[in-house]
């Protein structure tokens, strides 16, 4: 059986870069299964992503939390320069989930993995060229980085839209029970496109349009900014391994009560 081939069959994206398959095969089998295991139980309610604004919803953060309850810890790599006996200089390098696993020869092989639910594309560049130095250092052996699949990326305007028809929103009041509460400029680009003469278009068509445009445009991470820079080489030559979430991940029916975490956070942050 191939390395995730349970994900595959979900609909995830899975691609190993720089013999990335080898390795995970070799010294990682444990780390391979945790994984795998978090991301099948993952769900994302539709309703989490619009009450939060597009960004880190509760399940990201549950899946996180998986992630750490099967050893995959935050951790802080300092690399220091030492010329004699005295540290010149040193770097550090945090990472959100590093896995650890004790080989035979007594050493440990460590992975490192990043999630980007949804942040500006150039983290990508910062998670890779983490990547390759901690790989040239010898601090790990395999990079994985977690990101919004071509699926997800693609159809969340659908899925925007299939949560305004099932729960029949048609107004800003809608809305609100459901969290989220544009800002002035949002809420009069949307009605600029209402009342327009010509073409003109419904609120649902409006919003949803406009909360995806703004929270999930290209510029954010997703599937196809990440391949393009592995294309390129960026984070050559460590060993890379990159999933995409599928659409099939998002789930709909979350309860509005269940939502108010959500927007109490989200009112912290503004």
């Amino acid at each position: 059986m191939a390395l995730f081939d349970r994900l595959s069959e979900k609909g995830f994206q899975v691609e190993f870069h720089s013999h990335a398959e080898a390795i995970l095969s070799a010294d990682f089998p444990q780390a391979v299964s945790e994984l795998e295991g978090v991301l099948l139980a993952a769900s994302i309610p539709i309703e989490e992503i619009i009450a939060g604004g597009g960004g880190e919803t509760k399940n990201t953060q549950r899946l996180r939390r998986g992630l750490v309850a099967a050893g995959w810890l935050t951790t802080t790599f300092t690399i220091e320069k030492v010329i004699n006996g005295i540290a010149k200089e040193a770097i550090s390098h945090k990472m959100d989930h590093v896995r650890h696993l004790p080989q035979r020869n007594g050493s440990d092989a460590v992975v490192a993995l990043e999630i980007e639910w949804n942040n500006k594309d150039p983290f990508f560049d910062r998670d890779l060229e983490n990547f390759k130095r901690l790989h040239a250092e010898g601090a790990i052996s395999v990079g994985i980085i977690v990101t919004r699949g071509r699926s997800l990326h693609d159809n969340m305007l659908d899925l925007v839209l299939q949560f305004f028809d099932e729960r029949q929103i048609q107004s800003f009041d809608d809305l609100l029970r459901w969290g989220y509460d544009p800002t002035a400029r949002q809420r009069a680009a949307i009605m600029k496109r209402i009342e327009r003469s010509k073409n003109p278009v419904t609120f649902r068509e409006a919003f949803s349009n406009k909360f995806v445009a703004d929270k999930f445009g290209e510029a954010t991470t997703h599937w196809r900014k990440l391949d393009d820079r592995i294309s390129r080489g960026v984070g050559n030559p460590c060993s890379i391994v990159t999933i995409g979430l599928p659409d099939s991940i998002v789930s709909f029916g979350e309860d509005p009560s269940s939502l108010q975490p959500i927007i109490d956070a989200v009112g912290d942050d503004e």
